[in-house]
């Protein structure tokens, strides 16, 4: 049986349905709470199943930030980021509103949790929070104009699969133009199953294309270590 905890909202479930009902029963016996049957919302986070799998998405979340940040008439693009960006360290453009900037960021970092397509654009924009410019402006909504074309892409965790674990690395070189640190990508799949990726900025300047391909590698190999234990 597993069961999570998250505050005050718990999602459980088991193998056997006689260890489901008697756990429900002994946590309405024992605290003030209500069950909601089966689940299909939790945290922004929609669950729909079936017999064949579960898929896991947002696309009620995608639509309500792009209300919030009227975004809804805004065109499509097929991309969350261009390969020539203008995400640069200076500090030249004209300002825009840094609450209204960071209030983007937080809302797509958020949906990051299923959608792994816009990571390292989000977490692009993401380091420029403290002075952003309309170019990172820009950035920034042209990632809500690509979720517009794709709301109800997510995670599909097929029932009859493979457990084989199977990860890939990558990184680019020098990508930071601050520090020239470049950014590491990786993910892990149980058979076919995303179950965890990562995007983050190297601890350390590599000194070649292949320096900064073996620190993915030995990041992504640390996620799979911890993985199988």
């Amino acid at each position: 049986m597993l069961v999570q905890v998250y505050v005050d909202d718990i999602i459980f479930g088991s193998t056997d349905q006689k260890m489901v009902d008697e756990f429900q029963d002994v946590m309405q016996k024992r605290f003030k709470m209500s069950s909601l049957g089966a689940i299909n919302i939790f945290l922004g986070l929609q669950v729909d199943q079936t017999e064949k799998c579960i898929f896991l998405h947002q696309s009620k979340y995608v639509a309500d930030i792009l209300s919030r940040f009227k975004m809804e008439d805004e065109r499509i693009t097929k991309n969350p980021l261009s390969v020539n960006h203008e995400i640069t360290p200076e500090n030249t453009g004209r300002k825009v509103n840094p609450t209204l900037y960071r209030a983007i960021i937080g809302s797509l970092m958020y949906l990051t949790v299923s959608r792994p397509d816009i990571m390292f654009a989000t977490c692009l924009c993401a380091r420029y929070q403290a002075q952003p410019n309309v170019n990172r402006m820009l950035a920034a909504k042209k990632i809500m104009r690509y979720l517009k074309g794709t709301p109800s892409l997510g995670l599909w965790y097929p029932r009859k699969d493979g457990f084989d674990l199977t990860a890939f690395s990558d990184s680019d070189y020098g990508g930071c133009k601050r520090d020239f640190k470049s950014t590491l990508g990786g993910c892990q799949f149980l058979g076919s199953r995303l179950v965890s990726w990562q995007c983050k900025k190297q601890t350390a300047v590599a000194q070649s294309t292949c320096e900064t391909e073996y620190i993915a590698v030995a990041s992504c190999t640390s996620q799979v270590v911890w993985i199988q234990q």
